[in-house]
């Protein structure tokens, strides 16, 4: 069992090995507020992470991606703007409980600075924005800060899509780590992430082991959904 910890602090400028070395006790961050915690509401938190350098894409990712070949992607320093609140809004109206306000709730004022070096992904279909996620830069480490797409296009799987555009960033860019946020040791809506390959988890004593070896079940299909980040 984790500890029951709920640990957090601020901080606006972090460096990038700084970065590093909190990702890798299992800290989190939304804009300028830092956290981590062991469980939440009864659920055991699973910090995962992947190691880059034994990546490969499974039959299912790789469909992901073909089925998604008409839709533009853009990398750019993280930003705001109203098409990103406008899908925003329409992104959280899948959520049944704890609706955020608004997307400052995952990311700062100044995204592309606080707390440290962060880029916006972008998919666009036809011109239309549909899809963002937000991608940490540490030194030897990404980290996926929240992401989130239109409805409308459920059916791409378009958060698996951003998370495997983000490890092809990743890898592009050297980097030993991609962090892609928490999931539950229990069945959950991040269960998706639970299937990415070369996946590591944090024991909360402070060693990463292989997620396969240690962990990995079959997991039921589950419906719910939240809006916390990834």
């Amino acid at each position: 069992m984790p500890p029951h910890l709920d640990e957090y602090f601020w901080a606006t400028e972090v460096a990038p090995q700084q970065m590093d070395a909190l990702w890798a006790q299992g800290w989190r961050h939304f804009g300028a507020y830092f956290f981590r915690y062991g469980r939440l509401q009864n659920h055991t938190v699973l910090p995962l992470r992947v190691r880059l350098a034994n990546f490969g894409l499974s039959q299912s990712q790789r469909r992901v991606l073909k089925k998604n070949r008409d839709l533009v992607f853009r990398l750019q320093p993280a930003f705001v703007n109203p098409d990103v609140e406008a899908l925003f809004e329409r992104h959280k109206a899948r959520f049944s409980h704890s609706v955020p306000e608004h997307i400052y709730n995952f990311v700062s004022r100044r995204p592309a600075h606080i707390p440290c070096r962060c880029h916006s992904l972008t998919l666009h279909h036809q011109g239309r924005l549909v899809g963002i996620s937000y991608l940490d830069e540490g030194a030897q480490a990404t980290s996926s800060v929240y992401q989130c797409f239109d409805p409308a296009y459920a059916r791409r799987s378009l958060g698996i899509l951003m998370i495997l555009l983000s490890i092809r960033f990743s890898l592009e860019w050297g980097k030993v780590f991609y962090y892609p946020g928490y999931a539950y040791r229990e069945p959950s809506e991040y269960d998706y992430k639970k299937r990415l390959g070369a996946l590591e988890y944090f024991d909360w004593k402070g060693n990463w082991l292989n997620y396969e070896e240690g962990l990995a079940k079959p997991q039921p299909l589950h419906t719910k959904y939240s809006s916390d980040g990834v």
